[in-house]
């Protein structure tokens, strides 16, 4: 018997850091690589984005990614499983269908600097060791698939004068129009708000209990005290000593580097694509 504890945000968002942080606690562990997208798409591959409904999680699809996580927690003796993978924040009911139990921490940060973030790993070279920590997990049938889709951003990147993959992170409806449309920057700030919002939208149809919330720069700079409260929620048992341990490596140090990155004419264009989230989660106008 395990829990799954399903981490939920926008890319850039600190889930990697929050995902990390947890697993340091016994009994709490995740998969051996960043995210496992191949799997959650499995059944669905040829979906254009990664907005998944429901109803795409049928009992084929459902129970292959349960046997996959069971496998995980077996394997590792796990009390609690984490999952992290971003592409989730688009789908969270599809998420909740296969995994009815599961207990989902969202974690939300200012747009401004997920943008500036984000928009170094659109432009970033090719990590080798980092993708083939994540190709064992791709499902046999679906590796041509993705094989092609690599080599193709990759190609795209060096050859395209926009030195930029031709994808990254969530997929979203129409990502070739806004790609078209819409400078890098804000496509950043396009991929954060749609990100967030999705997820608001499917947390809404949810027990209030089932979910927790966190703000990156709450957790960054109190790291001990939000774990703890995390913890709490979502019934991880932990001592003192194993918190402070666990965020020992935790920095705000990231927070507002938006305003070394980003110029102010930047900033002006992707103020109409972001304020009215920003504002939602208490982004004010100072930012």
């Amino acid at each position: 018997m395990y829990k799954t504890i399903v981490i939920i945000g926008a890319p850039r968002s600190g889930t990697n850091m929050l995902r990390d942080v947890l697993c340091t606690l016994d009994d709490v562990g995740t998969w051996p690589c960043d995210e496992i997208n191949y799997i959650w798409r499995h059944g669905n591959i040829s979906a254009e984005s990664d907005a998944f409904t429901p109803d795409m999680a049928t009992p084929a699809i459902s129970s292959y990614i349960r046997k996959q996580v069971d496998k995980l927690a077996a394997t590792d003796s796990l009390n609690f499983v984490v999952e992290k993978t971003c592409a989730n924040s688009l789908r969270v009911s599809f998420v909740d269908k296969v995994l009815p139990d599961a207990h989902y921490i969202f974690i939300v940060r200012n747009g401004l600097d997920v943008v500036a973030s984000a928009n170094l790993r659109w432009t970033a070279k090719l990590d080798i060791p980092y993708l083939m920590k994540k190709v064992k997990y791709v499902p046999l049938l679906d590796l041509p698939v993705y094989a092609s889709r690599y080599l193709w951003s990759r190609i795209y990147r060096k050859f395209s004068g926009e030195n930029r993959l031709a994808f990254w992170g969530p997929q979203l409806n129409n990502m070739k129009g806004l790609l078209q449309q819409y400078s890098l920057d804000e496509i950043c700030a396009i991929q954060w708000k749609t990100c967030v919002e999705a997820s608001e939208r499917d947390f809404d149809s949810l027990p209030s209990s089932k979910v927790s919330r966190v703000k990156y720069e709450d957790f960054v700079n109190e790291p001990e005290k939000e774990l703890k409260r995390l913890c709490l929620e979502a019934n991880i048992t932990f001592d003192d000593n194993a918190i402070k341990q666990a965020v020992k490596k935790v920095s705000n140090k990231s927070i507002g580097k938006w305003q070394h990155h980003l110029s102010a004419e930047t900033i002006n264009k992707l103020e109409p694509i972001i304020k009215s989230t920003m504002k939602q989660y208490g982004y004010g106008n100072d930012h």
